[in-house]
């Protein structure tokens, strides 16, 4: 199916989606994200892989101080500004890159904010209401998902659902009236099914087999797929190796009408999305397409 047009209102910002795939780039200001902490440990550094995800194709940069891996105490939310306000600041004032905030925290949202983010990526559920007052005063975009788990507390129990899909459904709906009930507005809200958010990978399977389900909620559909456990449990490979499986994640929410995907490899779902568009006459390639000659061969070195 194709995806329903939506309009978001960020801040002056409306977003149209819906016409393509948007992809959401990975910026970790937090230095023990399950897939890559550590690796961009300065603030040049993450800058710099900002600027190249923007390159790669990037429609939004999603900054996280925080991250959702669970077993560790949550990062204090004035530790949490500091990291990710002044990487904030730069995306937003140097980079001119539309910004999404990665916290469940109201004051951390509050300054992201006023330091350029547009978007609230919630992955508490609405856990604190005031998150929602946060929006409404300032109109940022607010992603709602969809977790019944506390942040950072894992939650795996086989019986915990009989329909995960409707449950889910039920879950965001709640969690959207609540929001407009403190002033956001529907065209602020975007939704997240949560994929192994208080899930096990088979839970995660069967809501995302199902996810075109969620468009009966009427707002837009993010998918946060890229490197997730229930590839991993498929697949049997590590965080950094699960490309492969993110792409087949990507190509089925493609299909069932998703807006925007939550991506580490911009480039390899960028390439994905342009040759997919091309062979589904989604996109003009123009009779005059042709492979340039410094790319037409690979040589070994030296050669």
């Amino acid at each position: 199916m194709s995806a329903p047009v939506h309009r978001v209102r960020a801040c002056e910002l409306t977003l149209e989606l819906g016409a393509r795939p948007w992809l959401m780039g990975i910026v970790n200001a937090s230095p023990d994200s399950f897939s890559d902490g550590g690796r961009y440990a300065s603030l040049d550094a993450q800058v710099q892989l900002a600027r190249e995800l923007l390159g790669a194709g990037a429609d939004i940069l999603d900054v996280g101080g925080e991250s959702a891996s669970t077993g560790r105490p949550p990062v204090d939310a004035s530790e949490e500004i500091e990291l990710v306000v002044p990487l904030v600041r730069r995306l937003a004032g140097e980079l001119g890159a539309i910004v999404s905030v990665d916290t469940y925290k109201p004051a951390v949202a509050r300054a992201a904010i006023a330091a350029g983010a547009r978007i609230v990526n919630d992955v508490s559920g609405l856990r604190d209401p005031e998150l929602a007052d946060v929006c409404a005063h300032t109109g940022a975009a607010l992603v709602l998902m969809h977790t019944l788990a506390a942040p950072r507390e894992r939650l795996q129990d086989p019986d915990l659902y009989d329909d995960v899909t409707g449950e889910v459904i039920a879950f965001l709906r709640e969690r959207m009236a609540l929001a407009i009930s403190r002033g956001v507005e529907s065209e602020q809200l975007i939704v997240d099914p949560g994929p192994d958010f208080a899930k096990t990978p088979a839970q995660t399977i069967r809501l995302l087999a199902e996810v075109g389900r969620l468009h009966e909620l009427g707002r837009p559909l993010l998918m946060a797929i890229s490197r997730k456990d229930f590839i991993g449990a498929l697949t049997g490979r590590a965080p950094r190796a699960r490309l492969a499986g993110t792409l087949a994640a990507l190509a089925h929410g493609v299909e069932h009408g998703a807006h925007v995907f939550r991506v580490h490899d911009v480039a390899a779902a960028a390439d994905f999305l342009a040759v997919r568009a091309a062979l589904a006459h989604e996109a003009e390639t123009g009779r005059d397409l042709s492979l340039a000659e410094d790319i037409r061969y690979e040589r070994a070195d030296g050669d």
